[in-house]
């Protein structure tokens, strides 16, 4: 019961994250009205710090992961709790927060990101905000689970500071199983 119960609050995530982009895409002027608002290079130096971030990541580097990170309160970090009493999912705020909560994954055990980069894309959201998508499988012995590859969309919110790029939110999306008939 609690597996379909997850599956369908994943499901209903998924949907209801669909509506959203569904809305505004109706919401927004022609295509052919909207102009990109990052330059090739800028693109390029948040796609370069995306990989550095995930091979920091990868290699449990809180000392470099903390350096891509927006030094701020409102840092969102949206990731599975360590037990289902802490709500099994929730976003962690601030990034002392985050530090913490990825200091505990690391120390856990296994835990990789490995990115389809060929799917990634990064668009500009205002000449200072940007956004990563990137599918993903992300493989973590967190919380007594069993260290295998699970399909996730990671979706990254970038804000221009005045050190550079920093990412300013990470929400890993799971991808639900697909029904069985």
């Amino acid at each position: 019961m609690r597996n379909k119960k997850s599956f369908l609050l994943s499901v209903a995530a998924v949907a209801a994250l669909a509506l959203i982009l569904i809305s505004v895409a109706k919401a927004s002027p022609a295509a052919s009205a909207y102009t990109e608002p990052l330059d090739d290079a800028t693109v390029k130096e948040i796609v370069r710090l995306y990989h550095k971030l995930i091979d920091a990541e990868n290699r449990h580097d809180l000392a470099e992961v903390r350096t891509l990170l927006w030094d701020s309160p409102s840092t969102l970090f949206v990731a599975k709790t360590a037990t289902v009493v802490e709500g099994n999912w929730a976003g962690f705020w601030g990034i002392e927060v985050v530090m913490k909560h990825l200091g505990e994954i690391y120390e856990a055990g296994s835990f990789r990101i490995d990115p389809d980069y060929g799917r990634e894309r990064v668009v500009g959201l205002t000449c200072d905000v940007a956004e990563t998508y990137v599918p993903v499988n992300i493989t973590v012995a967190y919380a007594g689970q069993t260290p295998v590859p699970r399909p996730f969309l990671m979706i990254l919110t970038w804000i221009h500071t005045p050190e550079g790029w920093r990412m300013a939110t990470d929400i890993a999306l799971p991808i639900p199983p697909v029904p069985q008939p």
